[in-house]
């Protein structure tokens, strides 16, 4: 079983990688492309992306050191002591000695709709949220799982991950904005452009479809670090049918969360955000979480492989 979790992790981090360097450079490539259909040459459109990424590096910065802090008062969650809550406490705290990670502040969000997530930007700025229907809804061994898959999405870094991804989402975002709020200011600019009708339209394409690819590229990026969490989290509690159970009934409830929020939707253990599924691969590129079925698997492979 430990072998096979490890081939998991080593697979999920690749994975990860690769895509998050991908990002990086498709980010670039969309701004060098909207400044040139701006009609900006050689260096000076070298330098107007180059200012651009050191601005938006400056002004996201504050929302990276904030994120959290905005998401759990967005999710209604209330800190917690041990005393409030001895035994969730005690379970946490003996997943962070075993895995030699500090501990987290603990949350409880007032939601009969079984859920958790975990933010921070590192293992000591970490919290894990944990709402009340999932503490009513769990068995020990199977929150343990819960606690373990989130406590490793801190491990890994994924809390600190996801905040840049969204980040740069949001920069996208921005780039495209600004192209046709120039386009809309600046119409002027014709001849700046020389007449590069061909470029003009690339770009104008580039600013409608780079947002939702960039999207794309998030959600994919977050299904990973979801494999990734729950085969660490199995490795930590060494029950991957913990894990495994719970994700089933977490997935299985009808119960809508009060705060579900898209923004904050890939920070939870399971989607809070309830609807018809759509069975589409267009749709699936679109997803939060990658489906149950196929996480429920990956972690019963991990037990059979001992048989």
């Amino acid at each position: 079983m430990v072998q096979t979790i490890y081939k998991q992790i080593d697979s999920n981090r690749m994975k990860a990688a690769i895509l998050m360097l991908g990002f990086s450079v498709f980010i670039i490539l969309v701004a060098y492309i909207l400044v040139l259909a701006l009609g900006y040459q050689g260096t000076g459109a070298l330098s107007f992306v180059g200012i651009f990424l050191i601005i938006s590096g400056l002004i996201n910065l504050g929302s990276y050191y904030w994120s959290d802090k905005l998401v759990l008062n967005m999710s209604g969650a209330v800190s917690i002591e041990k005393k409030d809550n001895p035994e969730l406490y005690r379970t946490v705290e003996n997943l962070t000695i075993a895995s030699g990670t500090p501990m987290p502040k603990i949350y409880l969000i007032d939601d009969q709709a079984p859920n958790a997530f975990a933010t921070g930007r590192d293992p000591k700025h970490s919290a894990i949220a944990f709402t009340t229907g999932i503490l009513n809804s769990l068995e020990r061994l199977e929150l343990e799982g819960v606690a373990a898959h989130e406590l490793s999405h801190v491990k890994n870094y994924d809390t600190r991950l996801m905040s840049i991804v969204v980040i740069l989402v949001g920069t996208v975002a921005i780039l495209a904005d600004l192209f046709f709020r120039s386009l809309w200011w600046g119409r002027g600019n014709d001849e700046r452009r020389g007449g590069n009708v061909i470029i003009f339209v690339v770009g104008i394409v580039v600013a409608i479809l780079a947002p939702i690819a960039a999207s794309i590229i998030k959600f994919a990026i977050s299904r990973r670090r979801e494999f990734l969490a729950d085969s660490s989290g199995a490795l930590l509690t060494r029950n991957p049918e913990g894990l495994a159970s719970a994700l089933l009934k977490i997935s299985s409830s009808t119960v809508s969360a009060k705060h579900a929020n898209p923004a904050t939707a890939h920070l939870f253990i399971i989607n809070p955000l309830k609807g018809e599924r759509a069975k589409s691969w267009l749709a699936g590129l679109f997803q939060t979480h990658p489906p149950v079925e196929e996480r429920v698997e990956a972690l019963r492979a991990s037990i059979g492989a001992t048989l």
